[in-house]
């Protein structure tokens, strides 16, 4: 062996073997790298960004139905069909979202927690909502107190660990993006070394033999280069949709979702305050779901009036849009709490100035020109608001996932064939020896 390593012959038969370990390795580490983060880029849409959906889903539910339990209450013994069916849909969608988050593989210890939390707590809800209901179509007033005990169970316990929920698989969701987007560092700097080798290995070619090519070393070049540009031009493709798909997309699907569920808190606090009539109260005196509401309010807009207040849930909202299609429902929502906020001042100046609570009443759970109206044009401009940067965020991350199709498996193809192309150029210098 060390006779062969002083000669001619030997030198280029060591030289054939490193150089096609390094064209194996490095189509070995891309194809690794390359698929670890389609793999994450997959789940990005396809695991992590659903069930941040289905959580947030949860949350809005839950909201919804506690609100959606209070307006019942205020119609009075016998409650609207309508309402009472969008109670039990939020209900069973929170149930089946439930099963749903349990199921998906891989959740974290705290998803878990929140998921069992979740599902000890909502039959422990329902089933005071029931005895609120069955005492309210007595007329009995124990059903005020238990329709604002159960409120209280699910702002403390329910929505706490909702919340939490969601959290845990938005911070999934980011890790996951984090990996898809990670550089592959280690491919990136095989192909640069691989590259090097090949060049060192015709140039001492050349100055050996005075031949400029050598068709097998040469091939094997053309495929490095290719991989190599393959792989810095679909990563940086795919990294740019996966940042677009979460600047435009992801974020602006929180910052909604925060914005909803904040209405929807609101016009809960704002339905309880009608059901306590001033019973409970605040350290200070003053009643605790209208301070509850108005502190609310002032989270989701701020002020009274004009634009929303720089650094609201819906002034994020708004700023995170990124064009006119977006940013049309957000601004109807605005206006549409501004004119809530207005009638809502007219609900409690009949209340608390005139003592009229039946007008009061009729301001917040009528058909037309009260709160109620004007909240669902909130909850329904939202919702649109959502639907449209939901679609945003899957178009921008299907086009950058799509940037990794076929890289993994082409690295490992064309790799392959330049370390036959180089072994078949050294054999070729190799056969003038014998």
């Amino acid at each position: 062996m060390r006779a062969a390593a002083v000669t001619e012959p030997g030198r280029l038969r060591a030289i054939g073997a490193v150089l096609a370990l390094v064209l194996v390795a490095f189509g070995a580490v891309t194809a690794w790298q390359v698929a670890s983060r389609a793999t994450a880029a997959d789940a990005v849409v396809d695991t992590s960004q659903p069930l941040s959906a289905d959580a947030a889903a949860i949350y809005r539910s839950l909201a919804d139905a506690d609100t959606t339990a209070a307006s019942g209450f205020l119609s009075g013994g016998q409650e609207p069909r309508e309402v009472r069916q969008r109670y039990e849909k939020d209900i069973a969608l929170a149930s089946r979202l439930l099963v749903k988050a349990a199921a998906a593989g891989e959740a974290s210890d705290a998803a878990r927690s929140r998921i069992a939390a979740l599902n000890e707590g909502l039959p422990r809800y329902t089933g005071l909502v029931e005895a609120a209901r069955a005492d309210n179509r007595q007329g009995l007033p124990l059903g005020g107190a238990y329709l604002r005990y159960a409120g209280d169970r699910m702002r403390e316990e329910l929505l706490p660990a909702a919340r939490g929920l969601y959290e845990a698989e938005t911070g999934r969701l980011g890790s996951d993006y984090d990996d898809a987007e990670a550089r592959p560092w280690a491919a990136l700097a095989l192909g640069v070394v691989a590259l090097g080798a090949l060049a060192w290995a015709q140039r001492r070619n050349y100055l050996r033999t005075n031949r400029v090519f050598n068709h097998g070393l040469l091939a094997a070049t053309a495929a490095t280069a290719v991989v190599l540009l393959w792989l810095v031009a679909g990563h940086a493709v795919a990294r740019s949709g996966l940042e677009s798909s979460y600047a435009h997309g992801a974020r602006s699907l929180e910052a909604l979702t925060e914005a909803r569920i904040g209405s929807l808190q609101a016009r809960g606090d704002e339905n309880l305050t009608m059901v306590a009539r001033g019973a409970v109260l605040t350290k200070n005196g003053d009643d605790q779901y209208e301070t509850n509401y108005r502190s609310g309010m002032a989270r989701l807009i701020g002020g009274d009036k004009g634009p929303a207040r720089e650094g609201s849930l819906l002034d994020r909202a708004l700023a995170l849009a990124d064009d006119a299609e977006g940013r049309a429902p957000v601004d109807a929502a605005i206006k549409s709490v501004r004119t809530w906020q207005q009638r809502h001042g007219e609900v409690r100046a009949l209340a608390d100035d005139r003592g009229d609570y039946k007008d009061a009443l009729q301001k917040v759970i009528g058909e037309k020109d009260s709160t109620r109206a004007s909240f669902d044009l909130v909850d329904s401009e939202l919702e649109r608001a959502l639907g449209y940067e939901q679609d945003e965020f899957r178009r921008a991350a299907d086009d950058g996932r799509g940037a990794f199709s076929g890289l993994a498996a082409g690295a490992a193809v064309l790799t392959v064939l330049g370390a036959a192309g180089a072994v078949a150029g050294i054999g070729r210098r190799l056969s003038e020896y014998r």
